[in-house]
């Protein structure tokens, strides 16, 4: 089917927002090459699972569109358009299982060396949009902070290299009632500044107990049982020969937070699908609680872009045989908190790395701190960089600083 034939009937399937935005933008969406309008199909179908700064994202993309001339969106989109489709890329019906033609699209791609043709069209897109309708910068100074080393009592292990250059390495930090601290500053933000999803705790054990409805949680612990669904399921659709990789991956990715038991509070749906999202999407996650927090965190910068975040790290279970670990039985595994600690220092430095991709980056501030220790790393405007400080301070003063 070609994008001039699509009729608002035709989205009768999707939920009642996403059907919404697809009717109100159809004469948009009849304008642009096919394989254009069903990737952007993939994120308006998912529309009412977005959170608000991904639905401002697709806002804003869909308005630029809209508003270019008929030669210059063609200019624009051209790379698209000018992509080579198989029979059965171009009689899939890419409006009804937009997320599935992606998929089958990819493969195509690699498969006739055209993704690197694909790649810089993407590219050569979200840069016109960058420049044509930027990102406002965000309306709080972001605050990242990470917590590694639970269960770490002694440590040999040279943490934050990767992150020393970038500000001031304390080693003198008084650890008592640290986490409590960092919990309690962040819920002060989140108090002061209400967002829907602007600040968020990712646990990866047990969750302390927060009294703070502004604050976004997510938990290892709290999860297990969607967890253990989520194994059950992997497990026994390998063991009937579902057909490989790839038929696996999609029938993961169509898991809705229902079939694994993720029923949230009434209107959170979007957390719900967040959660299925990590716990589907990204490799481990299911399995290692590290692994868990560096993704969910990955995922919530990425999507959510929160004003704060606070990342705390716990121990994961040790390696085991992988047909063990995806069955889920053995439910008391044994922990490796050493281990953990080096995973969770590059997890923060990723981290890092991923909040300073957001608007306003270069005023943001970051902290990570080794848990129940002296050792901290700050990162602000107003700190010097690639610095060591003993001077004595707890964790209140030196958030205070940073933020």
């Amino acid at each position: 089917m070609l994008p001039l034939e699509l009729q608002p009937g035709q989205f009768k399937g999707y939920p009642p927002e996403a059907r919404q935005l697809a009717v109100t933008r159809i004469a948009l969406l009849q304008q642009l090459p096919a394989v254009f309008v069903a990737l952007l199909l993939r994120e308006i179908i998912a529309y009412d699972w977005k959170f608000p700064a991904e639905r401002t994202d697709l806002d804003r993309q869909l308005s630029y569109l809209g508003s270019l001339a008929p030669q210059d969106r063609q200019r624009l989109l051209g790379g698209f358009a000018g992509l080579r489709l198989s029979a059965d890329l171009e009689k899939f019906d890419w409006v009804n299982a937009p997320g599935e033609y992606s998929e089958r699209l990819t493969a195509h791609l690699w498969a006739t060396h055209q993704i690197d043709a694909f790649h810089r069209a993407a590219v050569d897109y979200m840069g016109r949009v960058d420049r044509g309708a930027p990102e406002g910068p965000p309306r709080l100074l972001r605050l990242g902070i990470v917590v590694v080393g639970r269960g770490v009592v002694e440590n040999k292990y040279p943490l934050f290299r990767k992150l020393r250059k970038q500000g001031v390495y304390f080693t003198r930090l008084n650890p008592e009632k640290g986490v409590q601290k960092l919990l309690d500053a962040v819920a002060s933000r989140a108090t002061a500044h209400p967002a829907r999803y602007g600040h968020w705790y990712i646990d990866g054990g047990a969750a302390e107990a927060v009294s703070c409805p502004a604050l976004t949680c997510v938990s290892y612990e709290a999860l297990a049982p969607a967890r253990l669904a989520l194994l059950n399921r992997m497990e026994k659709a390998i063991q009937s020969g579902i057909g490989g990789p790839e038929a696996l991956r999609t029938m993961i990715a169509e898991l809705r937070p229902e079939d694994v038991g993720l029923k949230g509070p009434a209107g959170d749906a979007v957390l719900d699908h967040f959660q299925v999202s990590v716990l589907t999407q990204g490799s481990g996650t299911q399995i290692f609680s590290t692994t868990f927090v560096q993704w969910a965190a990955r995922e919530a910068l990425r999507r959510a872009q929160p004003l704060t975040l606070l990342a705390r790290f716990a121990p994961r279970q040790r390696q085991r045989p992988m047909n063990e670990m995806l069955s889920g039985e053995k439910q008391n595994p044994a922990l490796d908190p050493e281990g953990s600690l080096i995973d969770a220092d590059m997890g923060a430095f990723y981290t890092w790395l991923n909040q300073g991709r957001l608007a306003g980056a270069e005023r943001s501030s970051f902290l990570v701190w080794f848990e129940g220790h002296q050792e901290a790393l700050a990162i602000a405007p107003a700190l010097p960089r690639n610095t060591e400080s003993d001077s004595s301070i707890d964790l209140k003063e030196l958030v205070g600083q940073i933020t």
